[in-house]
Formats: structure tokens, C-alpha cells, sequence
């Protein structure tokens, strides 16, 4: 159970950092003035992306796994 609630707590701050490089690109996009800003800004959102992706899959299923493992022990036990 500690594992979920560490994925749960990761994926909130993963969350709020993707927002600030979301916030970031917008930024240096509007201050270069029609140049492209450098490639590190530009991709920065996408690896706190992936990440999102995992913990928010995880998370996703995570009731539906519960469920079955708790089915098994009912059936298990009678």
C-alpha cells in the first residue's frame, strides 16, 4: 500500500513541475520574438510528460487491480 500512495505523491509533484515547463516554454516563446527558443526549453515538458503517463496509467488501473486480487480471496477462502 506505501507503493501507491509514493506513485500517488510522485505524480502530484511530476504534475505541478510539468506545469511550470509548460509555463517556462510560453514564456520564451513569447520573449523571442519570432527566433525559435533553444531545444532544451522546447522539449523540456516532455519528459515530466512521460513520466505523467506511467504514474496516471498506474493510477488509472490501479482500482481495478484491487478488485480482482480481492475477488480471488473471496473465492479463495470459500
Amino acid at each position: 500500500m506505501k507503493a501507491s500512495l509514493w506513485i500517488r505523491q510522485f505524480h502530484r509533484w511530476i504534475s505541478i513541475i510539468f506545469t511550470l515547463t509548460v509555463i517556462a516554454n510560453f514564456f520564451a516563446m513569447a520573449q523571442s520574438r519570432g527566433a525559435m527558443p533553444p531545444a532544451w526549453i522546447t522539449y523540456s515538458p516532455l519528459l515530466p510528460l512521460a513520466l505523467l503517463l506511467f504514474t496516471g496509467l498506474y493510477l488509472f488501473a490501479l482500482p481495478y487491480f484491487s478488485k480482482a486480487r480481492n475477488e480471488r480471496k473471496v473465492t479463495v477462502a470459500s
